[in-house]
């Protein structure tokens, strides 16, 4: 049997930085992931300079040996519409492979750690946790994304929300195809679907290539993804051939049907698990950290005593940092109603894709 104060579920950013911030208290904290790491995540791998701020990191120091990015303009526009070039002359967002990042954080917390073994069995008895009948904790942190299993011991309704689904993939690119690449490193393509349900992405990081499509629609997200990457190609803009198999992943976006019952006796929810992502831009990493930074404070003042009144305040004060910095009115709610026509007229105005599209809505500017 083995045993530890604090079970994080989950290695990804938001697990690895609230173990990291609880093993730096002095707290015996032990992290399980079903995968192991260095592992392939499905994401678009876009981090803004708020992600380094929040953590303490020196964006320098990370690009040692690693893939970071500058990516200082856009490409955006409707889906075989007109396109706009915003180019801000400084880096204002990153492209990271989450392959590498996550494997960073996870390291960098120095928490003791079981890779290579999912959740079985939650049992909860006496204010002590019992996972996979080997595992005695007093306190568990449901860090694993969408499907986590302790979501779903705290009632989330999984499969049965309303989710954004999603299908990316990440490519690395021989010399020849980099050079029938027409994209370049510093400016990634966001075109939106005409229906105004979603989006798709396509960064280049030095030699690495990651498309992907998101929509509020999952029904649809195959046929809309397989169209982007086939009008990429038209435009020469793809490699043809350079596009393999995309994995799919979901996320809730916080606002929504988002999981409010993110706090029990002994256990809390963060990151995806908990509903994070931003509504606008679909964006989870620095949300997910924010709410790992928040749970570690309010774990940390506990002081042991992990009864539901005492864990209380991480989901208000979630709620508060949450609700303030998503206070401006949804690019969805606005744009999803709307006309194709109208659609048209604002994705193709400069203006509005500096200042609202860009810089209130995707950068937080």
């Amino acid at each position: 049997m083995e045993s530890c104060e604090v079970l994080v579920v989950g290695g990804g950013p938001a697990g690895s930085t609230c173990a990291g911030k609880l093993v730096q208290a002095g707290l015996d904290v032990l992290l399980l992931d079903k995968e192991r790491f260095p592992r392939e995540k499905p994401c678009a791998g876009w981090i803004t300079p708020a992600v380094f701020e929040v953590l303490e990191l020196d964006a320098e120091e990370y690009r040692q040996g690693r893939v970071l990015q500058n990516i200082n303009s856009f490409r955006t526009g409707l889906m075989n519409g007109a396109e706009v070039v915003t180019s801000y002359g400084t880096t204002v967002s990153y492209g990271i492979r989450r392959f590498e990042f996550d494997h960073y954080l996870l390291e960098r917390s120095r928490v003791r750690r079981q890779l290579g073994e999912a959740v079985t069995s939650l049992n909860y008895k006496d204010n002590w946790w019992l996972v996979n009948g080997r595992i005695r904790a007093r306190m568990l942190v449901g860090a694993g994304g969408h499907f986590c299993p302790v979501a779903r011991q705290l009632g989330a309704c999984i499969g049965r929300e309303e989710v954004v689904a999603a299908q990316a993939g990440e490519w690395a690119m021989t010399p020849a195809e980099e050079q029938q690449c027409r994209i370049q490193p510093d400016t990634p393509v966001l075109f939106f679907c005409r229906d105004m349900k979603g989006y798709g992405w396509m960064f280049r990081k030095d030699s690495w290539l990651n498309i992907g499509m998101g929509r509020r629609d999952t029904v649809n997200l195959i046929r809309h993804t397989s169209d982007f990457c086939t009008l990429l190609e038209q435009q020469c803009r793809l490699p043809a051939g350079l596009v393999g198999k995309l994995q799919g992943h979901a996320y809730l976006l916080y606002g929504g049907v988002n999981r409010r019952c993110c706090v029990s006796d002994g256990a809390l929810l963060i990151g995806d698990a908990a509903g994070v992502a931003n509504p606008d831009s679909g964006e989870g990493i620095l949300p997910s950290i924010e709410s790992a930074l928040l749970a570690a404070e309010v774990m940390l003042a506990a002081n042991g005593d992990y009864r539901s009144d005492n864990l209380k305040p991480y989901a208000e004060r979630l709620n508060l940092h949450l609700g303030s910095v998503n206070a401006t009115i949804s690019s969805l709610q606005i744009l999803s109603p709307i006309s194709c026509y109208l659609g048209t007229r604002l994705l193709s105005n400069g203006w509005f894709t500096r200042h609202i599209l860009l810089d209130r809505w995707f950068l937080r500017r």
